[in-house]
């Protein structure tokens, strides 16, 4: 007689472990969000040094296009090499090392700030440390999504509302900064030290995760199941207990129709032939995103330029805090509504429209600092504050709501034991969008 216990999920008691996986969320977006978003204080810190001689103009480093590049490039090679490698290293062993390298990285930046160093010194380094902390960061996120993948879907959108988080909490970090009344290296040193207190407690997170018995059900069933247990499976008595299992249908239903093969993983390509369009659909997302998002929007500029207070922040709540605040709203909602369905042709169409947002935000109040403003490329069309917001409001939640659609229906088509194939395979997509949007990027700056 097989024992009902083992196969109805114990309570997450508290939201605990929902709780711990928003935060992981948070954790593995935490250095791009800092870097992007310290975007005036890198500038500013690559300026020549008053006593220059080098003569009146100073040299453009182009912080925020390298930045992205190089923070992506690192994601794509080292995400793609964890979608075929992650057997090799032990998950606790990748999650836990790759979190501590972060920490340290973020403790070198923010000891940084108190370094006076050239210009030059200070660039090389600055993109070493971006290209060393997200190369960690890809191996963080491609292990954390294959471990999310294995509990129920409403825990992916959760890892991705987490993530959401990340970027309103470096962007509230930075809006203190600029309010405070602090020197502008007391304000650095604080804001850098924020992500280091932050990806502590991530790492401590994930050491909790596995002694919480509701996380350790699915975590286990992932590893430890046996043929007896499939064919009990089968049975229909055990179909009525499953059914008052709190779980999503699509989900239960994977779990036990396919008892012969829940024994092997299946080959990575198996698993991609099974979610191409879900991978092709996050990097169409992501690439559009990146490709406008910093690079053209830091560009924009108010109308209200006789107001110094609102000049100041302008770009910090419009650009940045509106971009994360909706990106976070759109993230969660799939928790309340899943529409288009993964089986909907208008899910790829949905994603397909977002190629509208390229001319609409290039059409803003954007202002090139290497050209007068009679001589932009581009006209400005949405010139007021206000369509700037709105257009950037639409931008970033249509971004959040369905990348977090993307990550929550791809494990759904496939079995259980290749939730984690196709985590890592996702996140790669993923990664590979933000790549092209970055390298895109220096394209459309050329022509604001």
């Amino acid at each position: 007689m097989w024992d009902q216990n083992k196969l109805r999920p114990p309570a997450d008691r508290g939201r605990a472990v929902a709780v711990i996986i928003f935060v992981l969320g948070l954790g593995t977006l935490l250095p791009w969000n800092f870097f992007m978003t310290a975007s005036q204080y890198f500038n500013q810190r690559l300026a020549a040094p008053p006593n220059s001689t080098s003569g009146g103009s100073t040299k453009d480093y182009n912080y925020d296009s390298w930045m992205a590049l190089l923070s992506q490039l690192p994601l794509l090679l080292f995400t793609l090499l964890n979608s075929f490698l992650y057997q090799r290293v032990r998950e606790r062993l990748r999650v836990a090392f790759s979190l501590i390298v972060i920490l340290l990285l973020f403790c070198l930046t923010a000891a940084l700030v108190q370094v006076p160093m050239q210009p030059d010194t200070f660039f090389s380094v600055t993109m070493a440390t971006i290209w060393f902390i997200n190369t960690f960061g890809a191996v963080l996120q491609g292990s954390l999504f294959g471990v999310v993948g294995l509990f129920p879907p409403r825990y992916s959108t959760l890892f991705m509302s987490g993530q959401g988080l990340a970027g309103i909490f470096a962007a509230l970090a930075m809006l203190l900064s600029i309010l405070s009344k602090a020197d502008k290296s007391s304000a650095a040193l604080g804001y850098f030290i924020t992500p280091c207190v932050a990806t502590l407690g991530t790492l401590l997170c994930y050491l909790l995760l596995p002694q919480l018995e509701f996380a350790r059900f699915y975590l286990n069933r992932n590893h430890s199941a046996n043929v007896e247990t499939t064919q009990e499976l089968l049975s229909s008595t055990e179909k009525k207990v499953l059914s008052d299992v709190d779980e999503d249908l699509e989900a239960k239903r994977k779990f036990i129709s396919e008892p012969q093969e829940i024994q092997e993983r299946s080959s990575v390509l198996k698993v991609f032939k099974k979610i191409w369009l879900m991978a092709a659909c996050v990097t169409c997302l992501f690439a559009v995103t990146l490709s406008v998002f910093p690079v053209i929007t830091v560009r924009v500029q108010t109308v209200y330029e006789d107001s110094a207070a609102w000049e100041k922040v302008f770009t910090c709540v419009c650009c940045f805090i509106v971009f994360n605040t909706f990106d976070l709203v759109g993230r969660s909602a799939p928790s309340l509504v899943q529409w288009p369905s993964k089986e909907s042709p208008l899910f790829p169409a949905a994603v397909l429209c977002r190629l509208v947002f390229i001319p609409l935000l290039m059409m803003c109040n954007v202002q090139n600092p290497t050209l007068p403003v009679q001589n932009h490329r581009l006209p400005v069309l949405f010139s007021h504050d206000a369509a700037f917001v709105a257009i950037m409001a639409l931008f970033s939640f249509s971004n959040g709501y369905l990348a977090s659609l993307c990550m929550a229906y791809a494990p759904q088509l496939v079995r259980c034991k290749d939730c984690e194939t196709a985590g890592s395979l996702m996140t790669f997509f993923l990664v590979l969008g933000l790549a092209l949007g970055a390298s895109f990027s220096f394209l459309l700056g050329k022509l604001v």
